[in-house]
């Protein structure tokens, strides 16, 4: 295998994880949010506060495997 097509699927590699990175924070964020909700009774604030990190975490994974593939 040529060296062009190996850093071809080693960035393919990274960017298949961009989907389930950004689902995954969304969803541990709201998760998170939920439960405090809960035991507080607050609905929906932690809920939305958590999501609004979750999205956050989600640009910013996105934003390191990015770089993480420019230098690839």
């Amino acid at each position: 295998m040529d060296e062009e097509t190996k850093k071809l699927i080693r960035t393919l590699g990274h960017l298949s994880t961009v989907g389930l990175s950004m689902a995954l924070s969304i969803a541990i964020g709201v998760f998170i949010g939920y439960y405090i909700d809960k035991y507080f009774r607050t609905e929906p604030w932690f809920l939305l506060i958590f999501f609004g990190f979750g999205v956050a975490a989600a640009f910013m994974n996105l934003y390191r495997l990015y770089n993480k593939t420019k230098d690839l």
